[in-house]
C-alpha cells in the first residue's frame, strides 16, 4: 500500500478505486483509519441505494459523515456555530433528494 519512493504520499482504496493522497508519515495511521471508516460508509450507501455511480456515493458518505460529525458535537456540549440541526436534517434530505433526480439516468448506464 504505501510506495517508499513517496515518503508523504500514501496508496489509498475507497470503493475499489485506488487514490495516491499527500500524507505526513507520522499521519498515516489516522490517515488509514479515516480511510477505513469513509470506504465502510461508502459500501453501506452503496448497498443500501443499489447504486455503483462513485460520484453519488462518495457525495451521500461525505454529508452522512459530516452528519453524523455534527450531531456528536452537538452532543457533546460543544456548540457548532449556531446550527439549527433540524434545518441541517432538511438540508441533507433535500441534497439527497436532488442527487437522486440528477443521477438517477446515469445508473440507468451502467
Amino acid at each position: 500500500m504505501m510506495d517508499p519512493t513517496a515518503p508523504n504520499h500514501l496508496d489509498i482504496t475507497l470503493l475499489g478505486k485506488e487514490y495516491r493522497v499527500a500524507c505526513p508519515p507520522e499521519e498515516r495511521e489516522a490517515l488509514l483509519t479515516a480511510v477505513s471508516y469513509v470506504d465502510e460508509k461508502m459500501h453501506e450507501i452503496s448497498d443500501r441505494t443499489k447504486s455503483n455511480v462513485a460520484e453519488r456515493i462518495a457525495v451521500m458518505a461525505a454529508l452522512n459523515i459530516a452528519h453524523e460529525f455534527l450531531s456528536a458535537k452537538a452532543k457533546g456540549g460543544e456548540p457548532v456555530g449556531g446550527l439549527d440541526f433540524g434545518a441541517v436534517r432538511r438540508r441533507i434530505a433535500d441534497m439527497e433528494a436532488q442527487l437522486d433526480v440528477v443521477l438517477a439516468p446515469q445508473d440507468k448506464l451502467f
